[in-house]
């Protein structure tokens, strides 16, 4: 009876050491998913073709901010690019080493961007992620493109306005402090800036949105007949 017991029992060891060796990392497959988006020029290089491919088989756009989380999991160097060494650390890291395994990390990838500290991180990184190599600072288009891409579409209310004056402003490039200041900006002063302060240590650009949004803002009331010449706000009796 005991004998039995102990073989139905090695049974079902095997069989759960079997299923986990089924389910386990494998930098094998990690390697072969690589090669299936690699460039035929450089078989080390998944380049912008192959990224897009990528984008396609997991269902999402190419601009979906998920693909920079995909990027930082991956520590990428340069946008547009995985090395094979890069996406073996990322893939390594996630335990993850086909197409399927990767669709089903996305929702995972897509919570970091609603985390705070995770936020924080993939925003900083995408910084450097984004400048040229031999560059300190962003130039201003790239930078307002990456913003929208991890500020815009309702993340930070004032994203449009920023935007904006950005586009018009004597801004050519942003640097790195400017670039962490717009976040830590978004997050703790008010969309009315009822509670920004002028004394702060706040980037010199960021002094000059604010100007520029309460000046438009005075405009717009006055034209709408909310406000006099002065900007104060008129109440009918």
């Amino acid at each position: 009876m005991f004998g039995w017991s102990n073989s139905r029992k090695n049974s079902r060891t095997n069989d759960y050491n079997q299923g986990q060796e089924s389910a386990a990392f494998s930098s094998r497959k990690a390697a072969s998913f690589f090669n299936e988006y690699a460039s035929p020029e450089d078989t080390d290089v998944i380049g912008p073709d192959g990224i897009l491919k990528l984008c396609k088989d997991l269902d999402i756009r190419h601009d979906d901010p998920v693909t920079l989380v995909l990027a930082y999991k991956m520590d990428a160097k340069l946008m547009g690019y995985f090395t094979r060494k890069e996406w073996n650390k990322g893939m390594q890291d996630m335990q993850v080493d086909s197409l399927s395994r990767l669709k089903a990390k996305m929702s995972e990838l897509r919570f970091m961007l609603n985390e705070s500290h995770a936020f924080k991180n993939v925003y900083r990184y995408a910084f450097d992620f984004s400048k040229d190599k031999d560059q300190r600072s962003l130039d201003i288009e790239t930078a307002r493109a990456m913003m929208e891409l991890l500020l815009g579409r309702g993340k930070w209310m004032l994203f449009p306005f920023f935007n904006s004056f950005l586009e018009q402003s004597r801004y050519k490039v942003m640097n790195k402090d400017q670039w962490c200041n717009v976040l830590e900006f978004s997050r703790s002063v008010a969309n009315d800036l009822s509670n920004y302060d002028e004394d702060g240590a706040w980037p010199v650009l960021l002094d000059e949105f604010v100007d520029w949004f309460r000046k438009k803002r005075a405009q717009q009331l006055k034209e709408a007949g909310l406000a006099d010449d002065e900007g104060v706000i008129t109440v009918d009796d």
